[in-house]
């Protein structure tokens, strides 16, 4: 019982770090590079589940104590509290290292609603655009828990990897999302510098990219070999990584600066379910079914968050009195 107490406060404590991630990004970055700005916090989603595996079973075989490997853990996050602490603040007029010129050249593309003021929270629920990017971020989440929390068990029961080795076959789906989650924040921010289309950049790329994370997922039952599952457990990852950044660009696109770090933690707490549901299905799935079905549920999952993604309109954004100029700088009747 103690131990899950702790790992409940954990949640509560790690629970805000994403929204306040995409407010930072919002304060921060300029319009047209937060696809890339997004992609280098959220790097830290797939720099962890890569280090996951090679971290608690070097430190288990090491200290020979679970124990004393989340000690350690634990040591190594304080550290990272005081770099944050002594480095990070909220906006870039605070930050003595922000020269003028920089600070002109973020907020020469910021989005002109600074003065706005915040809007309610169930607002969010009047926004078709927040509810189904929230949905389609739902299947993000739903991938990464599956592969944590049932990759390596898969891959050991399936073809009998041993604790040694485990380490870092358990890496390997991992490798990928590492670079795709920036090459996502690249593709995203281009296709907006060059096509100046909100749609193109967010609904049309994350919907291919998921259809292609779902092929991925869905063929993995079919194959026999271990070179070809772990192949495409990792493309599939990657794939879904790389639109991570365009469901928290999405809410800075639409959302007042004033709400966008609340609509941000409303997005993660609606997506946050698959943290629980992707765990207990996905074992019901393999107990009763086997590991197929569990790889095909994780298909459909993704190919529902397909079409939620479709049925955005980013350029529209909340609060609006009248008209506005959308991103792609097309005059469009606000639509509440």
């Amino acid at each position: 019982m103690g131990f899950a107490a702790l790992r409940i406060m954990f949640g509560f404590a790690e629970g805000p770090a994403y929204a306040l991630m995409n407010k930072t990004i919002a304060n921060w970055a300029p319009r047209k590079e937060r696809g890339f700005s997004l992609g280098i916090g959220l790097l830290s989603t797939q720099v962890g589940s890569l280090l996951t595996a090679p971290l608690a079973v070097g430190l288990l075989l090491l200290t020979d104590d679970w124990r004393s490997m989340f000690m350690l853990l634990g040591l190594f996050s304080l550290i990272a509290i005081l770099l944050f602490a002594r480095f990070f603040t909220d906006t870039p007029e605070e930050h003595p290292e922000v020269n003028a010129v920089e600070l002109a050249a973020i907020n020469a593309d910021q989005d002109a609603d600074s003065q706005q003021p915040r809007l309610p929270w169930w607002a969010f629920f009047t926004n078709r655009t927040l509810v189904f990017n929230a949905l389609g971020y739902f299947s993000f989440l739903y991938v990464t828990f599956v592969l944590v929390t049932w990759g390596p068990k898969y891959l050991q029961d399936t073809f009998n990897y041993d604790l040694h080795s485990l380490w870092y076959v358990a890496m390997i789906p991992w490798s990928g999302a590492c670079f795709t989650v920036l090459l996502g924040g690249r593709i995203a921010d281009a296709l907006l510098r060059r096509f100046g289309n909100l749609r193109l950049a967010r609904n049309l790329f994350a919907a291919v990219t998921l259809l292609l994370t779902a092929t991925c997922f869905l063929l993995i039952p079919f194959m026999s070999t271990p070179t070809e599952i772990i192949l495409l457990m990792t493309l599939g990852n990657a794939l879904n990584a790389l639109v991570n950044n365009v469901y928290w660009s999405v809410v800075i696109d639409v959302t007042p600066k004033a709400s966008v770090g609340a609509y941000s933690g409303m997005t993660l707490a609606i997506a946050n379910i698959a943290s629980i549901t992707a765990p207990m299905l996905s074992g019901w799935l393999a107990q009763h079914h086997g590991y197929g079905a569990m790889f095909f549920a994780t298909a459909v999952v993704s190919f529902c968050s397909m079409l939620c993604m479709t049925l955005l309109q980013p350029e529209r954004k909340m609060g609006a009195d009248s008209s506005l100029v959308s991103h792609s700088g097309i005059q469009h009747a606000a639509q509440r």
